[in-house]
């Protein structure tokens, strides 16, 4: 079984602390981000998500992250909790990230 709540650490050193989860699924916690592309200093950033509360305990969940501490970006990511090798708690995920963009015909190159 999955329990999300922890500290996790991605394949490019980038990590997460989430909370503890609440009946519902809901969570905060911090993101602390290892790559950027802003120039500026990067900062732990909030988190906020849910997770889908599952028998199995291999969830679904998303949550988003504001960089408002050194970007103008705001990302979401989704995935999914898998009992992996040894019973050893594994996390795949996607994600989108929205930088701001001066028009709207900028529109097309906001989102990667």
């Amino acid at each position: 079984q999955c329990v999300l709540s922890g500290w996790w650490e991605n394949d490019l050193g980038s990590k997460m602390l989430v909370s503890t989860v609440d009946r519902q699924g809901n969570f905060t916690g911090t993101y602390h981000t290892a790559v950027s592309s802003t120039g500026k200093p990067i900062k732990p950033c909030t988190l906020v998500g849910s997770q889908h509360l599952d028998k199995d305990g291999q969830c679904t969940f998303g949550f988003t992250v504001n960089w408002e501490k050194f970007s103008d970006s705001t990302a979401v990511f989704v995935g999914q909790c898998f009992a992996g090798d040894g019973g050893k708690e594994v996390l795949k995920t996607s994600w989108l990230l929205r930088e701001k963009v001066d028009s709207e015909s900028s529109d097309w190159k906001a989102t990667r």
